[in-house]
């Protein structure tokens, strides 16, 4: 008889003995398979019992675990062993708690203390105190949690047993940042997040720890350390050979894919995800993802699908708040709204940062519906808490409410600085809706502050950013703020500008090169670079093409200041990424007619072809505005005919280089 191992789907001669080496192998289905076959042919003993287990879980036979684990349990007291059998009582526990069965998870626990009680302090003892842990936290009995907790840990400690005081840990830490200590409480969540990743605990206990650690880094919106967690995990998940852990990391991170504007994709990966998690009837997780589908649905505008995850997630004992307060407001039911998020405000609540992220949404409906003094309760309250943690996405958040608030109590010119300090902190976390939104607000606070041009500059460039998210109920909202300052300036006026057209050179071919994720970061580099170029010169954003600018600037010399430093920042990038973009620009001085903040004549269709002509990398400069730039080093200049024009226009090439 050959030693190999078999291959699933043929019969073992010795099924127990295959199902063991290939749970070695962690060669997961097969040994799942094998250990069903030894079953069918004679009991198992509770270890074998417990390995079945192990290997359903990661064959993707979840929902098969708990039948598995009680028959071991059965099978431990058989055996006379009470200790194992106490741990698989508390052990069960905890999974029928996970489920929402409270009844049947507190008969579990029950038994196990029956088990263990008059035993000598063992392991079992400690995973008993994690269920008494999480019986107290929900009952909001934080001391009595963090008591139970820390006894956990000090018993893992002394047992050896490295399992428990990652749990132990994880369970102290999670209370902790619920109470408001997050970091205290996320330093124990990295120590027991650390053991997981560098293979010190069991595979399940090592997936749960590190999916916990990731969970906690987004309920702080802490996105930076969520993103080194999410990508260690991966790295361990490689090493044992394991898919993710099911489900739960793919709704991590669909999460931070969603964060960073990749709205279908994540929302397509949360499907896949909360479809993988049934099987497991992992409830948490799967109303943490519909939770997610419904929010990523608010935002693109699909009342109605918003509300039927929304719904599910609630139904999976998620609350659905903020996000459908949040909904109601959006289809303008505004007194739903604040009754939803003051009752979700005034049901008791252990942790912290659920509060946190219910008093944001509580700023944004209080002034909507015209009720300042709320509002700044729910601000500065929200600034109380997340005073207890520094994360850039925390900083931001606060600091937007407060600015918000600032411009409804009449001080535009507060309101600027604190609104434009939450766009530079989401900006560095990331979240590309977010710096829209926030920008939306700031082009208000500049406007009421006298700065109209800077105003529609932010919501230009508000507006641009909604229409790539699809985030259809704020482009609707920026495109109405775009019609009335138009209608606010609908009086013409002849004025003289020099204009300036960038396009990129190829774009339908290097975003299919690229892919989209790549071509939207790119393309979004491109934007943010350009925009801060011509703001440093002074230039108005005009419109924006999707891949160029239309820009009008005052001076001749500030437009071509503008276009060469645009080229040598695109230059510089390419010798260190070769797919950054090639850009053409045109740049031309007219007068022309200005109505609000648009420009219309032949001047402007005269800047427009010259951008079309334009070679890549070059920027083309008619002799009208090389005569009001001064002396600039130029290269080939000719004469070149333009569509609609009858004369021929004299160009050059200005030699940026």
């Amino acid at each position: 008889m050959s030693d190999a191992p078999a291959t699933v789907g043929e019969p073992s001669a010795d099924p127990l003995r295959a199902g063991r080496d290939a749970l070695a192998r962690r060669a997961w289905a097969e040994a799942y398979q094998r250990f069903g076959e030894a079953d069918a042919v004679a009991p198992l003993s509770g270890a074998d019992l417990e390995a079945y287990g192990q290997a359903a879980f990661f064959a993707g036979r979840g929902d098969e675990r708990i039948d598995i684990k009680e028959r071991a349990y059965a099978a431990y007291l058989e055996e006379g062993d009470r200790v194992r059998a106490g741990y698989f009582a508390a052990d069960l526990a905890s999974e029928q708690g996970l489920r929402g069965r409270t009844s049947i998870a507190s008969a579990w626990a029950r038994r196990a203390e029956g088990l263990l009680e008059g035993e000598p302090a063992t392991y079992a003892h400690g995973y008993l105190a994690l269920v008494r842990a999480d019986i107290a936290r929900l009952r909001g009995d934080l001391a009595e949690a963090e008591r139970q907790a820390a006894e956990a840990v000090e018993i893992g400690r002394r047992s050896g047993d490295a399992d428990l005081r990652a749990m132990g840990l994880t369970a102290l830490g999670t209370v902790k940042i619920g109470s408001g200590s997050a970091t205290e409480g996320i330093a124990l969540l990295e120590e027991a997040a650390i053991s997981a990743v560098s293979g010190e605990l069991t595979p399940i206990t090592a997936g749960i720890t590190s999916c916990q650690m990731i969970s906690a880094c987004r309920d702080l919106t802490d996105y930076q350390r969520a993103q080194e967690w999410l990508e260690a995990t991966d790295k361990w998940c490689r090493t044992q050979e394991v898919s993710g852990f099911p489900g739960i990391c793919r709704v991590h991170r669909a999460e931070i894919v969603a964060l960073q504007g990749g709205w279908d994709r994540a929302e397509e990966e949360l499907r896949q995800a909360t479809t993988e998690l049934k099987a497991y009837s992992a409830i948490p997780p799967m109303a943490d993802g519909m939770y997610a589908i419904g929010e990523i649905r608010r935002l693109k505008g699909d009342a109605a699908g918003a509300e039927e995850a929304l719904r599910e997630a609630h139904a999976l004992g998620r609350s659905p708040q903020p996000a459908l307060a949040l909904l109601r407001l959006a289809t303008g039911q505004v007194q739903s709204a604040q009754a939803a998020i003051d009752a979700a405000l005034r049901e008791p609540n252990w942790d912290q940062w659920a509060r946190a992220r219910l008093l944001a949404a509580k700023v944004e409906i209080a002034l909507a519906a015209g009720d300042v003094a709320p509002a700044r309760a729910a601000a500065d309250e929200l600034a109380t808490i997340t005073s207890g943690y520094e994360s850039p996405a925390l900083r931001a958040g606060t600091q937007e409410a407060n600015g918000r608030v600032r411009l409804a109590e009449g001080d535009p010119s507060s309101a600027v600085d604190e609104l434009r300090a939450a766009v530079r902190l989401w900006r560095e976390v990331g979240a590309l809706y977010e710096v829209a939104r926030v920008r939306l607000a700031l082009s208000r606070a500049l406007r009421g502050a006298g700065d109209p041009e800077d105003a529609e500059l932010e919501l230009r460039a508000a507006r641009d950013e909604f229409a790539r998210l699809g985030a259809m109920p704020d482009l609707e909202t920026a495109d109405g703020e775009l019609r009335a300052a138009a209608e606010r300036g609908a009086a013409t006026e002849q004025v003289r500008r020099t204009f300036v057209f960038t396009d990129i050179v190829g774009s339908t071919k290097l975003a299919e090169a690229l892919g989209n994720d790549a071509w939207e970061h790119l393309l979004r580099w491109h934007d943010d670079t350009l925009r801060e170029i011509f703001a440093r010169h002074g230039g108005t954003v005009v419109n924006s093409t999707g891949d160029g600018f239309f820009v009008a600037f005052a001076s001749a010399a500030a437009a071509i200041r503008s276009a060469t430093e645009i080229q040598r920042a695109l230059d510089q990038r390419r010798a260190e990424d070769p797919s950054a973009p090639s850009v053409r620009i045109g740049v031309h001085t007219a007068d022309a007619v200005m109505r609000g903040g648009d420009y219309s004549g032949i001047g402007v269709h005269v800047a427009s072809r010259l951008g079309d002509l334009a070679a890549a990398d070059a920027v083309l400069v008619s002799a009208d505005a090389l005569a009001e730039a001064g002396d600039l080093p130029t290269t080939n200049s000719r004469e070149m005919s333009v569509r609609g024009v009858s004369m021929s226009i004299r160009v050059a090439d200005v030699a940026w280089r």
